[in-house]
């Protein structure tokens, strides 16, 4: 039995907590208790999180189907027979108006497709053509540019920059290349004397030898810009870096251009076969037949050069005449001295009382292996007209550094005029007609008559990235009688860098590409508000640019670390189609060529003295069906009346 003292009910308890083992060890109890200690119980430490819901009720959706189950067939047929007419019933009617009207209204179409059907062969497979240009260079599966050949020099390109390179517009596979050093203005200077010894050449290199050059073209500074005479590829024009213009008569060495093989000379192969070593084949270089005067030429740089088409030429005023020899004569060049100049290669008409000394040696002697075609030009060539590009608004002059006309070699697209004056040139007595020769005189301002049908407007760029529209057509003073440069009628900077690209669409002679900088524009002609199409920055610096010669929306440009880009304006507009790189260096010129309807090849240098040679992929060569009369003439136009609907909308403000 258990007892307690009362005294001790009722009385307030505290409860603490104890360690089980030391309470035991006080009250003598055992050791087996255990204890429970508290503890942080984490299921009741994590907060709830509020969701945000909503119930809608909507009406739920079926798909059904059904079909129409014919249960009664039915076996049924229908004969019918032609309508007969009685031999007299077809003769009435054979005698009445209305048959006779509705023959003769028929026969013409069956006639046109009887004719259509012996013309065309209906059953010509087209799709089995097609197929036999992918057996060839490259398929349509083809997206990327292959390397084809690249060409280099180890004594005379190596380690220069390629400043010019153009096709041979007669001769496939030979194309010329310009090389220059890779030095700066002060450096130039500091190696004056170095440079001085050091022969300044343009290269001509052939499929046939990638490894040795066909010719070396002299000139007596570097060449910075040159091009084959269109109607004479005998003859090259070139600008020099002190701004001269430069003349190279290459008529003896067209056989062997043409006619140009690999390997070495039957007199090498004896010298290797005697000395036991390896002869390099001898190389021809041709010295400058013509060079102007140092005192008249360009008093900087000459950046671009161009020969004048040969259905026109420009008189002393600037004006443009009929050409009655069909043959280029006249050369247009521009450079960074502000001038634009006009150069005739013929010689000045003679006065009337002088009279004409016989010359000892025939025009096409050669002095020193030189050609004395053009000896009357050399070290005495002067421009025949001089244009100066003064700034619109604030005095200064523009920087030219590019240029490109309106007209163009070949494309006579003038109308009956130009019809009619060809048409008087050939009722011209063959007596009567000068000699296609560098030795002709200039005619006389009296017999040429002005050709009003051709434009005497011409686009600019310059050095600080403005694109300019001016004319060579010198304006008469009305106070002092004098003819003056007329100021450009428009200019516009829509470039951050100075324009290496200035060049006509080949299918719209209306439209431009200008590449400067870190952007690009396309160009209306007529269009004076501004670009058509502006481009966006880009990663790299545009150093080159040029059109597809078959594709009116391709165009390529390089740029400064070494990659062709190519654009397709059906495609997209704010990317290009193709990146590829193809060289570690700066890409200088790009310059595509169509060697056959089978090969398409664009040249691209470098500025290391490389050219490469890439073949161009199948989807960049033709273009679809409607290309040029309907896509790209839509777009260009979509794109002038955006331009006007701005516009209008601005003035509106």
């Amino acid at each position: 039995r258990a007892s307690r003292v009362r005294r001790e009910f009722g009385a307030p308890i505290t409860f603490d907590d104890r360690d089980a083992d030391s309470t035991s060890a006080e009250q003598g109890l055992s050791a087996s208790c255990l204890a429970c200690p508290t503890y942080a119980d984490q299921n009741f430490t994590i907060k709830k999180q509020e969701l945000d819901f909503g119930v809608q009720a909507v009406p739920e959706t079926t798909d059904g189907a059904s079909q129409t189950d014919w249960k009664h067939p039915v076996t049924a047929s229908t004969q019918y027979k032609p309508r007969e007419v009685s031999e007299e019933e077809a003769k009435i009617a054979q005698q009445t108006d209305e048959y006779k009207q509705f023959i003769q209204a028929s026969v013409p179409r069956f006639e046109l497709a009887l004719q259509q059907n012996t013309i065309m062969d209906v059953f010509f497979d087209d799709w089995a053509v097609l197929g036999e240009e992918d057996t060839n260079f490259g398929s349509k599966s083809d997206s990327h540019l292959k390397e084809y050949q690249s060409f280099t020099d180890l004594q005379y390109s190596k380690d220069k920059t390629v400043t010019c390179v153009d096709w041979h517009p007669a001769i496939k596979g030979v194309m010329a290349v310009a090389c220059c050093e890779r030095l700066t203005f002060d450096e130039r200077i500091d190696c004056a004397n170095k440079l001085l010894m050091t022969p300044s050449l343009i290269l001509i290199w052939s499929f046939s030898d990638p490894i040795h050059p066909q010719l070396l073209l002299e000139g007596p500074d570097d060449i910075c810009c040159f091009k084959f005479c269109p109607s004479d590829p005998n003859i090259v024009a070139g600008g020099c870096i002190n701004g001269q213009l430069v003349l190279w008569d290459l008529t003896d060495y067209a056989d062997k251009l043409s006619n140009s093989r690999g390997g070495t000379s039957k007199s090498n192969q004896k010298k290797a076969a005697m000395f036991g070593e390896e002869i390099q084949p001898d190389t021809p270089t041709v010295r400058y037949c013509a060079v102007s005067a140092i005192e008249n030429s360009h008093k900087s740089i000459i950046t671009s050069v161009d020969w004048i088409p040969d259905h026109f030429e420009l008189n002393r005023y600037g004006v443009p005449v009929e050409n009655r020899m069909s043959e280029c004569c006249q050369i247009m060049t521009c450079g960074t001295d502000s001038n634009v100049m006009v150069w005739d290669t013929r010689p000045p008409k003679a006065p009337a009382n002088t009279k004409e000394q016989p010359a000892d040696k025939p025009a096409t002697a050669k002095v020193f292996g030189v050609s004395q075609a053009y000896k009357h030009l050399d070290l005495v060539w002067k421009p025949l007209l001089k244009l100066t590009m003064q700034k619109m608004d604030i005095s200064g002059d523009y920087s030219p550094l590019k240029f490109s006309l309106a007209e163009r070699q070949g494309v006579r697209d003038h109308g009956e005029k130009i019809i009619e004056y060809f048409n008087q040139i050939k009722a011209v007595p063959t007596g009567e007609k000068p000699e296609k020769t560098g030795m002709s005189k200039v005619p006389s301002a009296k017999n040429q008559r002005p050709l009003e049908a051709v434009g005497h407007n011409y686009f600019i760029g310059t050095e600080d990235g403005e694109v300019i529209y001016a004319s060579f057509k010198l304006e008469k003073d009305n106070e002092t009688g004098k003819s003056n440069v007329p100021k450009p009628s428009w200019a516009v900077a829509p470039h951050d860098g100075p324009i290496n690209t200035l060049q006509r669409n080949p299918f719209f002679k209306d439209i431009l590409l200008t590449a400067g900088g870190w952007t690009f524009a396309l160009w209306k002609e007529g269009v004076t508000t501004g670009a058509i199409l502006q481009s966006s920055c880009a990663t790299k610096l545009y150093t080159a640019g040029h059109w597809s010669t078959t594709r009116p929306a391709v165009f390529f440009l390089g740029t400064q670390d070494g990659n062709v880009e190519v654009w397709d304006l059906l495609d997209r507009t704010h990317e290009p189609l193709l990146v590829q790189n193809v060289t570690a260096a700066q890409v200088t010129q790009i310059v595509p060529w169509v060697v056959s309807k089978k090969q398409h090849l664009v040249a691209v240098s470098d500025s290391v003295g490389t050219l490469h040679i890439l073949e161009i992929p199948w989807n960049l060569r033709y273009p679809a069906s409607g290309e040029v009369e309907m896509s790209v003439k839509g777009f260009f136009d979509r794109e002038i009346k955006r331009i006007e609907y701005f516009d209008m909308k601005a003035a509106s403000r």
